[in-house]
């Protein structure tokens, strides 16, 4: 075939021969050129051309050749020819590398670009596929995507779940009345609940029955109270003060109990007082302690 300009020097390169100093006890040798497999050199020993392929006498990759047995310095000679030598004279063209062309696992971490893999290259059904867990042992590991991060993946254990997730609910308190207490007829009166049950920010005032709400600690409480009185009681009021005022109440009766149960939303030094009232005709009350509760928590959002 014709060539416009010079023909390709390659064309003209005679066999390269190589020729090993024998290491005692050594099978593997280093190729002065990379080689694809061993059919690409011709490997003579004592003069005897070999026979490549694994089981026979030598196998051959990229710079490594290997023998499949020993030879001995000062008694054997050997050398190979090169029958072919891979010359990079051009890129393969773009687009032209099928998966055929890769071997398997050929493609490594470092190739993959670190934005490289979208939801288009992942199969959901890894996940989606799996049996849900019902527990969490403690050498579990969860994965997760940080938004902080930038969606960094991060792994969790279930000691960080522990510490890290649903939070604590606190502030919560809860106290009760230390003794008795008699609430006239017809006339609105702040309920005495002066012993602390539980106390986590120390917001309860028993010494003034009224919970106060943290520096730093504003958001939405749930609340309760409750009354147990001596007598039954028709009707009667029990109620939520927020800082001197009215904020919620409901009404009873006839009956020995009220209660009332409220969601509010309460800024730091707001504070929340439990107020009653009865109408029964005369004085009432409770005579002795427990009678009288107050709890509360903030809730987590």
């Amino acid at each position: 075939m014709a060539y416009l300009g010079n023909a390709p020097a390659e064309k003209y390169i005679s066999f390269e021969r190589q020729v090993f100093t024998i290491v005692n006890s050594q099978t593997a040798y280093t190729l002065s050129h990379s080689v694809t497999n061993e059919n690409d050199i011709r490997l003579v020993v004592n003069n005897i051309v070999q026979e490549p392929g694994s089981g026979k006498a030598y196998t051959a990759s990229g710079t490594t050749l290997t023998l499949s047995a020993a030879l001995v310095n000062g008694t054997d000679e050997m050398y190979c020819v090169f029958l072919g030598r891979a010359v990079g004279t051009v890129n393969a063209p773009a687009g032209s590398v099928g998966t055929a062309q890769l071997a398997a696992d050929a493609v490594t971490n470092a190739k993959i670009a670190d934005d490289a893999i979208s939801d288009e290259q992942l199969d959901p059904t890894v996940i989606t596929g799996q049996t849900a867990e019902t527990s969490i042992a403690t050498d579990d590991l969860i994965l997760l995507s940080d938004t902080s991060a930038s969606g960094a993946l991060r792994k969790m254990t279930r000691a960080n779940f522990v510490s890290g997730v649903g939070g604590t609910n606190t502030p919560n308190f809860s106290a009760v009345n230390s003794g008795s207490q008699t609430i006239s007829h017809d006339t609105l009166t702040k309920c005495s609940i002066t012993t602390e049950t539980y106390d986590s920010d120390s917001a309860y005032d028993a010494s003034n029955s009224k919970f106060v709400v943290p520096s730093g600690e504003g958001g939405k409480y749930h609340l309760v109270a409750s009354i147990n009185w001596d007598v039954n009681v028709n009707p009667n009021v029990i109620r939520f003060f927020k800082n001197g005022s009215e904020i919620l109440a409901t009404t009873w009766g006839p009956t020995a109990q009220s209660y009332i149960v409220g969601t509010l939303n309460l800024s730091a030094s707001d504070y929340i007082e439990v107020y009653c009232y009865q109408a029964s005709g005369g004085s009432t009350g409770w005579g002795s302690a427990n009678r009288v509760y107050f709890s509360g928590f903030k809730i987590i959002e």
